[in-house]
């Protein structure tokens, strides 16, 4: 979607063909309630296809995502899709922002990175893995 050095694409220009793509990724790798982790850019993806297709998810964890602004509270508090929020203390951009939108998700946490910057997995792996991992293991 022209970020990491990939070229424009017609087919992700909207939100209905970003939740189409990840669809059909997610069919191709006949994947049945994954978690989707989503880190900065990839919310442009991942927050459209939460809002029309949360069901087909175990999980969502948002880190500091892009995406987020733009939709209704209303849409995020009919989702009952357990949600780790994630982002690092020094974030003063996406982090914070997408948290205004993303707390209207019934079924979220949050959990903030000291130390950590946007990357907060980059940043702080140990602390990243430790908290998605007991997040993974409450799920059951």
């Amino acid at each position: 979607a022209g970020h990491g050095d990939s070229p424009p694409s017609d087919a992700v220009a909207t939100e209905q063909g970003r939740v189409a793509l990840l669809d059909r990724v997610l069919q191709e790798l006949a994947l049945r309630r994954p978690v989707l982790v989503s880190p900065s850019m990839s919310g442009r993806f991942a927050v459209p296809f939460l809002l029309a297709r949360g069901a087909r998810l175990a999980a969502f964890v948002p880190i500091a995502p892009a995406g987020t602004r733009g939709h209704a509270a209303e849409r995020f508090q009919q989702l009952q899709t357990p949600t780790l929020i994630l982002y690092g203390d020094g974030d003063a951009g996406l982090g914070p922002r997408a948290l205004q939108s993303l707390r209207h998700l019934p079924r979220h946490q949050v959990a903030v990175l000291r130390g950590a910057g946007h990357a907060c997995y980059v940043d702080r792996p140990q602390d990243f893995h430790r908290v998605l991992l007991a997040f993974l293991r409450q799920l059951g």
